[in-house]
């Protein structure tokens, strides 16, 4: 555009269409205060006139960049320039102030223009939307002279963006054509709304599916913890071969294998994306280091990165995060300053990796710096994850003091992290107070989880006060609720297995229990003491 412009700024007199190449390049890039700047120097030259072509963008850049006020005038310029009643004009100005959800200047739009064709109808039924006016919407629907399956469609979202699947499915029956689109979007409704098994069933009612299909039952399970299932429709749907998996599929994939554990899954899938086109692609990397990063393979995390030639803010957030989970705070922090230095700009998520390497290295100074340039630097305001970061950082480091004034000062009540993190501190540091403080709150927040009760006695236990113990473990009891079982993900056979302790649901149960009496032995021949102290504590538990 740098050369367009020297280009352009050679010309004395541009015509319409010089000014709409260059309006329109800008607005392509994304540049739409150079949009808007760019009409304002074009109505000041009287040898060329705003027409049908230029309105319909600038109007669209107005809204890109919330230009309220612009956005009038360039209205008020349309009106003037005799385009009132043109239909792509006017449709692109119901679609600003919808999207300002100024819904009644939209309105009044519509009602003025004599030419409405089904475009028109279209957006200013999608705006009422917008203002979650399903009353209104559907009324103009029903009056609507023609619908085609993007009005249908359109319709149709709007149920589902309110949660209604019980009147979104109702229309969807009564659409006189369905295409393939009409299928994905129902889908995606009962995904999104958490009703899988209805997400499940219309997927095997569709007659022709897409990617976009199949991504909206692989999403669909991902969204709603579903983990395994996202695995074996992804199997199945290599199996059937019809439809090639995309970049947004091998992500669903990637970060389903990251939160199961399914390192051999997750490395044959990246073995896939590289033979199939998608090298380079910035989304499919960013999963690729979140998985690596979440599997334990850390090295292979930074392998990718530096492979990858196009990074986003994703990509260092992930890395730096991924860095600080495993120790790594040192090389965290060289990556933080190297984005820095590259002019990639941080966000909130950027600071939670940098003060967790901070926390992991105990650098409490460096940590405060770290939170101030945040809110001072780049005026992001700290949220509780970054207060639970720096309570966490100060605990660890056994200013226990300092982290519960840390506390107190919040703008917002501290959640059960930060309470359990000071917990946890105190076992490390011996300190009873902070550990009672932290056990009542813990309370009020979850009183069904005995785990904090557990805590609590074992510091109690370290300092021998038994009686206390005894206390806490007739306390635990009251809740009446139990410890939820450890529970393990490992990878057999191309599948991933879930396991509970002490869980006999398996038919290798006697095969499983006898390898681990022979682990048992092993380990014990070299030396090994497991410490039962805790477990004793609560046994009867």
């Amino acid at each position: 555009m740098g050369i367009a412009q020297k280009l352009f700024d050679r010309n004395p007199e541009p015509n319409t269409s010089l000014w709409n190449s260059m309006i329109k390049g800008y607005a392509q890039i994304g540049f739409h205060q150079k949009v808007i700047f760019s009409f304002g120097q074009m109505k000041s030259m009287d040898l060329s006139a705003p027409n049908r072509y230029t309105f319909p963008i600038v109007l669209k850049s107005c809204l890109k960049c919330n230009a309220l006020r612009e956005g009038e005038e360039v209205h008020c310029a349309v009106i003037k320039s005799g385009f009132k009643g043109n239909p792509f004009v006017g449709t692109t100005l119901i679609e600003m102030y919808s999207g300002w959800r100024l819904i009644g200047a939209a309105y009044r739009v519509f009602n003025e223009m004599v030419d409405r064709n089904i475009v028109a109808w279209t957006a200013m039924i999608n705006g009422f939307i917008l203002c979650h006016d399903l009353i209104k919407a559907r009324c103009l629907f029903d009056l609507a002279p023609e619908r085609d399956i993007v009005l249908w469609n359109t319709m149709v979202s709007g149920y589902i963006e309110v949660g209604d699947m019980v009147e979104a499915r109702k229309l969807f029956a009564q659409m006189p054509k369905k295409d393939v689109m009409s299928w994905n979007t129902i889908l995606q409704g009962y995904a999104i709304n958490g009703d899988v098994e209805a997400c499940e069933g219309l997927f095997e009612e569709i007659p022709e599916r897409n990617v976009f299909s199949w991504n909206g039952l692989i999403g669909g399970y991902a969204r709603n913890g579903f983990f395994l299932d996202v695995l074996d429709a992804f199997k199945r749907m290599l199996i059937d071969g019809d439809v090639l998996p995309n970049d947004a599929t091998l992500v669903t994939v990637l970060s389903s294998c990251a939160r199961l554990g399914a390192l051999d899954l997750g490395k044959w899938v990246h073995i896939y994306a590289e033979n199939n086109g998608y090298k380079g692609n910035v989304y499919v990397g960013n999963a690729l280091i979140d998985l690596y990063a979440k599997c334990g393979m850390i090295k292979n995390a930074v392998d990718v990165f530096r492979s990858m030639s196009k990074k986003d803010l994703i990509s260092w957030n992930t890395i730096i995060g991924g860095l600080a989970m495993h120790g790594r705070g040192a090389d965290a922090l060289d990556l933080f300053s190297q984005m820095k230095n590259g002019g990639v700009v941080p966000d909130g998520i950027t600071f939670i990796g940098v003060l967790c390497a901070c926390t992991h290295m105990g650098l409490v100074e460096d940590g405060l710096a770290y939170f101030q340039s945040m809110v001072d630097d780049y005026s992001i305001e700290p949220q509780i994850e970054h207060y639970g970061c720096m309570v966490d950082l100060l605990a660890r480091a056994g200013h226990l003091p300092q982290a519960l004034y840390f506390v107190r000062k919040m703008p917002m009540e501290a959640d059960a992290v930060i309470w359990a993190a000071l917990l946890g501190a105190c076992r490390v540091y011996k300190n009873v107070e902070v550990a009672e403080l932290a056990l009542e709150q813990l309370s009020k927040l979850e009183p069904k989880n005995p785990a904090n009760f557990v805590m609590l006695a074992n510091i109690y236990g370290d300092l021998g006060r038994w009686k206390d113990v005894a206390r806490l473990k007739v306390a635990m009891r009251d809740t009446g609720y139990k410890k939820v079982p450890g529970c393990s993900l490992i990878e057999v056979n191309d599948s991933v297995v879930e396991f509970y302790s002490l869980d006999e649901r398996r038919p290798e149960t006697k095969e499983i229990y006898g390898a681990l009496r022979g682990l048992t032995k092993l380990c014990r021949s070299h030396g090994y003491v497991p410490d039962l102290q805790e477990l004793g504590q609560f046994s009867s538990g």
